[in-house]
Parts: structure tokens; sequence; C-alpha cells
């Protein structure tokens, strides 16, 4: 471990050298026989995200992959409060069931046309982002992509949500549910809008599929699937 952290910290310094020094101290740095050059690193720090954006992905787009996961969308405190009400209302008898359904269906469509969305920003990694992550805890790679592209993820994520929602008429199933409930004499409005919830957890289950492929190949050899990762990640362990 100790010998890994040196290497690591190696590299990183050898970020600010100039190019004639960089390539003549990288020489001395040789993974069998083959030189591990820090665009190698980067590459397979990158080529480590795109695996788990890939998987998660894929995952999450089966029929059921929200649903049946731990990554399940339940219906917010609002929703749930909804629910209760109308149970023995005709026409919403099964609403929490049923909207639950929609929604992580919608999810589930929505999770198919994710992964180029992620691609791209990782392509936008810098060397020295890799370095840093190298350096990071077991899922550096997934918070990086978290906090460089939430926001951008979100409003090309939100609209696909939206369409996948209407696919299968839960937004407008959820919107006949509020304006039930909010017909009822004494009762607290209760806002209609169900993207934002939705996207939110969307995503959120999307990072948690990717952290989880991230530490497997930071953990275990036989899930680094390329020559590249068993490299890069060979100098991680310190081997």
């Amino acid at each position: 471990m100790k010998h890994k952290w040196i290497f690591v910290l190696a590299l990183t310094q050898l970020a600010a050298c100039d190019p004639a020094t960089l390539r003549q101290t990288m020489g001395t740095i040789v993974d069998q026989g083959q030189q591990l050059t820090p665009s190698e690193i980067a590459a397979g720090l990158k080529q480590a995200l795109e695996l788990g954006i890939t998987e998660g992905a894929q995952k999450l787009a089966q029929q059921g992959g929200y649903f049946n996961s731990p990554y399940r969308i339940d219906l917010p405190p609002p929703a749930r409060k909804v629910a209760n009400k109308l149970q023995n209302v005709p026409g919403f008898n099964n609403i929490e069931q049923t909207l639950v359904e929609k929604i992580n269906r919608g999810a589930e469509d929505a999770a198919k046309r994710a992964a180029p969305i992620f691609k791209e920003a990782i392509s936008q990694m810098s060397f020295q982002d890799a370095m840093n992550i190298l350096m990071g805890a077991d899922t550096a790679a997934t918070a990086y992509l978290r906090q460089a592209t939430w926001q951008q993820l979100y409003e090309a994520f939100n609209p696909v949500i939206v369409s996948s929602l209407d696919k299968f008429n839960a937004r407008q199933y959820w919107a006949d549910a509020v304006n039930a409930y909010n017909s009822i004499p004494l009762v607290e409005k209760v806002n209609a809008d169900l993207d934002d919830y939705v996207t939110r957890q969307a995503l959120e289950g999307l990072f948690a599929m990717v952290a989880l492929k991230e530490q497997q190949i930071r953990h275990d050899v036989s899930a680094r699937t390329t020559d590249l990762l068993r490299r890069v990640f060979a100098k991680q362990d310190g081997r």
C-alpha cells in the first residue's frame, strides 16, 4: 500500500515537469517491459468509468431494473399522503402500487439513453483529474463525475424522464390523484409536479451503480476485463 501512494505521488509531481523531463523520467516507469504513460493512466480510469456506466445503465434499463432493485423509486412523502387518503376512493384504490410501478418504468425507459451523456462528460476528464482520482477514495471517480456533470445531466435527463413518464401515463395519473386529493375539504394542498423527484432519484440510482462498479474494479482483479485496466490498476495496487 505504501508503494502505491509513493507511485501516485510521483506521477502527480511529474505532471508539472517540462515535456523533455517528463519523457525521460517516465521511461523509468515500466510495467512488464512496457511504459505506462500518463495518458494511458488517464485512459484506464476513463475506461473504468465507461464500464461502470455501461453496465449500470444496461441493468437499470431492463424491465424491473429500478423496480426490482435496491434503487427502486418509491413515492415521496407528499405522494404517500395522497395515496393513503385516496385508498378508498373509486379509481384510486391501488394508487401507490400503480404509481410506483409507473414511475419506475419511466426511469427504466430513460436509463436507455443515459450512457452517451455520461461518456461525453468522461471524455473531458483531464490528466490532473485522473491523477486526483487515482489517489482518491474507492468512489473518487464517481464523485468526480457527479460533481462535474450533475446539473448538465439533470437538464439532459429531465426531458427524457418527462417523456418516459408520459409514455406510461404516470404524470396524468398522478395529476388526477392530486386534483382529487386537493378537492377534499381542509387538506393541505399538494403539488402535482412529479418530474423533478423522479429525475433526481433515477440519477441517484445510476450513480450508485457506477460507484459499485468502480469499487469492484479497484478491489477485484478479475473485474479488470481489459489489458489497460489491468496495467493501470496494478499500479494502484502497488504490484
